[in-house]
């Protein structure tokens, strides 16, 4: 535990849930009658990364001693915003969400700031409004890792599938433009077929199964989050093209979570690669923030002392940029991105119980 110091009066951007701990309650515990109430909507239960995110989230609270009230809005902006109104009515002192739409999500910010609401954002921003502070990863270093490594081992020449998230999330957006602008900048000789898919496995598992009829010398997959892993797998072995990675007709496949199956799928040689966007760090600092909103703190653009950087996105929204290593087998650098093994212990995909 870090020693109290002034810095209990404005945390920095060189907080730490440790030090806000010690400053709040001097515990990582509360009873229940002086524990804040916050509510925290989960976006969907319908992927290994959110149910990951799920079971950290109460954990969490725990420690920094706070009262969750959860909803699930299940990719539904409607669902959203009437479980905002849940929250309100409940009298939470803060909200916790990941607003898959992320421009129809305005009008319930605007509300919850005309209440004086803090909210945090986890894993998408708003494309506008007002928030306390965004919690995500930087999405298009997603992209331009996997441009690198499907780059690196393709030899700057050949052909790839991306099959695209949601494009009216900030995600698949950052995802998919970093992707499209690092192959068009450093390997123009890869052709890049870009295929919508709005998260759903089974759309991309069709589109997929289009492309490699159509080009069968397609040579990469860039799965923008693990959704696709199920599909991809089946399609490519309904092809013969779940081969060990020494053969020549290894289709080469990198995704985005760091889930579980995906570090098997990497160390049984199905997949090659990954970003690991960290699921535990969501729902630590998620409720992180908002005790530090509730407890009227500040913070500042910086680097902070979790391997991460606090950036000003606009005029009221800050975003703390947490790290997403790129995962591979053998934890080699790809075109100047250094990778961790896919067996590394620091991954929290190695660490669930």
């Amino acid at each position: 535990m870090r020693l109290r110091t002034a810095l209990c009066s404005t945390v920095s951007t060189l907080s730490a849930l440790a030090l806000l701990s010690a400053c709040s309650s001097g515990s990582t515990s509360a009873s229940a009658g002086d524990a804040p109430l916050v509510g925290v909507d989960y976006p969907r239960s319908d992927t290994d990364f959110w149910n990951s995110y799920i079971k950290y989230t109460p954990e969490y609270g725990k420690k920094l001693g706070l009262s969750l009230k959860t909803t699930n809005s299940q990719n539904d902006v409607a669902k959203l915003t009437a479980n905002a109104q849940t929250f309100i009515s409940q009298g939470v002192k803060g909200i916790a969400m990941a607003p898959q739409d992320t421009a129809a999500i305005a009008p319930t910010l605007a509300q919850l700031e005309s209440k004086k609401i803090p909210v945090v954002t986890v894993d998408t921003r708003p494309d506008t409004g007002n928030v306390y502070m965004v919690v995500r990863a930087d999405n298009r270093a997603y992209g331009e890792k996997a441009c690198q490594y499907l780059g690196t081992k393709l030899d700057g020449k050949g052909k790839v599938v991306m099959l695209e998230g949601g494009l009216d999330s900030i995600n698949g957006r950052d995802r998919t433009e970093a992707f499209n602008d690092c192959m068009k900048k450093n390997y123009p000789g890869i052709k890049v077929f870009g295929e919508a898919t709005n998260w759903d496995g089974a759309v991309a598992a069709q589109k997929l199964q289009t492309d490699l009829t159509a080009h069968p010398d397609i040579k990469g997959v860039y799965m923008e989050a693990s959704f696709a892993l199920s599909g991809t797998l089946q399609v490519l072995k309904q092809k013969g093209l779940l081969v060990d990675p020494k053969d020549k007709k290894h289709v080469f496949v990198v995704s985005n979570d760091g889930i579980p199956e995906e570090l098997k799928s990497i160390a049984a040689g199905k997949i090659d690669a990954t970003v690991s966007q960290p699921a535990d760090l969501y729902a630590k600092y998620a409720l992180f923030y908002l005790k530090a909103a509730i407890d009227g703190k500040t913070f500042k653009p910086g680097k902070t002392d979790h391997d991460s950087t606090i950036i000003k996105v606009r005029d009221g929204v800050l975003e703390d940029q947490l790290s997403a290593p790129l995962v591979t087998s053998d934890g080699a650098t790809y075109g100047g991105v250094p990778s961790v093994k896919s067996d590394d212990k620091s991954l929290w995909g190695n660490n669930l119980g």
